[in-house]
């Protein structure tokens, strides 16, 4: 569907301006889209939508990046 193509070639053109931008830095490899890019496609696709969001608070980003047992 277009609103997932949308998401995968907002994705993929920043990804591709990151390393154009990081170039010489990076070792051959593969690697994941930075998060920062991810976050940003997913906001603006919110956005055009008329929706926000609320940014974590240091406290909530403790908790996700914490695992145990139960939680």
């Amino acid at each position: 569907p277009v609103e997932v193509m949308d998401l995968s070639f907002a994705n993929q053109a920043l990804s591709a301006a990151w390393l154009v931008a990081n170039r010489g830095k990076l070792q051959p490899a593969v690697y994941r889209v930075p998060q920062e890019i991810d976050e940003r496609v997913a906001r603006l696709k919110l956005a055009a939508y008329g929706i926000e969001i609320e940014e974590l608070t240091e406290e909530q980003k403790a908790y996700l990046a914490s695992w145990e047992m139960g939680t």
